[in-house]
């Protein structure tokens, strides 16, 4: 193989890493608000007593 396509192979392959790498790092840092959490749980409990119902 010519030494271009190894480069080509070698750029594409630290291009996926480093987007996979930048993917994990900001994978935890959305912040949810306190209001919109508490919304989220009172939904959550509201589904799962609807679930119990038809059950």
């Amino acid at each position: 193989m010519p030494v271009i396509a190894w480069i080509f192979i070698i750029l594409a392959a630290a291009m996926i890493i480093g987007s996979l790498m930048l993917l994990r790092d900001s994978a935890n840092t959305m912040n949810i608000s306190d209001e919109k959490m508490k919304r989220i749980k009172e939904r959550q409990a509201e589904l799962e007593a609807k679930e119990k119902e038809n059950d």
